[in-house]
């Protein structure tokens, strides 16, 4: 990756924003503003092609498309070792899978952690890159979300990939936005 920067962009989902340095992507956040055409690109100039690669997949990815984001390198500076561990182990979390804060403590190798996968959970730089939308509490119960809209936000990117937290149970119509 070439200097550091930022771009915001539009999706299928609303706008989203990157930022990268010399070692990977540093941030990848879902924007609040409700009118994705607003987006706009943010940056003068063509972007680094690994970069322009990450636009392009998440794009896609908000796009319904089934998309791996695993080729992305990502900048991982000023992390603990065991957030490190947590979001390695959830981006091998595959579409349409969930995993609770105490599964994922014990794939990242902290038994007993599920408190701290939820901090991390929390911090996580890189939203839809590092599915921290796949992550649920105990029971299956949909938990927090940090990214604009929170758990409204989380409910539907993971109905987007497929996963019913409702077990086929009718809601009531207009509950959601996208209903």
């Amino acid at each position: 990756m070439s200097l550091d920067g930022s771009c915001r962009f539009a999706t299928a989902f609303g706008p989203v924003a990157v930022a990268w340095t010399a070692r990977g992507l540093s941030r990848v956040r879902l924007l609040a503003e409700a009118n994705a055409a607003d987006a706009g690109s943010g940056r003068d100039g063509p972007l680094p092609p690994a970069v322009a690669e990450a636009v392009e997949l998440l794009a896609a990815y908000f796009a319904g498309e089934v998309v791996h984001f695993s080729s992305l390198v990502l900048d991982e500076t000023g992390l603990s070792i065991l957030d490190v561990a947590i979001y390695r182990e959830l981006r091998r979390v595959p579409r349409g899978v969930t995993v609770t804060y105490g599964e994922l403590a014990v794939r990242a190798g902290a038994p007993g952690a599920a408190q701290a996968v939820g901090s991390a959970m929390a911090r996580n730089p890189w939203v839809v890159v590092v599915p921290c939308h796949r992550v649920l509490a105990a029971g299956g119960a949909l938990g927090g979300f940090s990214a604009p809209g929170g758990a409204r936000t989380k409910r539907r990117l993971l109905r987007m990939e497929g996963v019913d937290l409702d077990g086929g149970t009718p809601m009531l119509p207009g509950l959601f936005a996208d209903d």
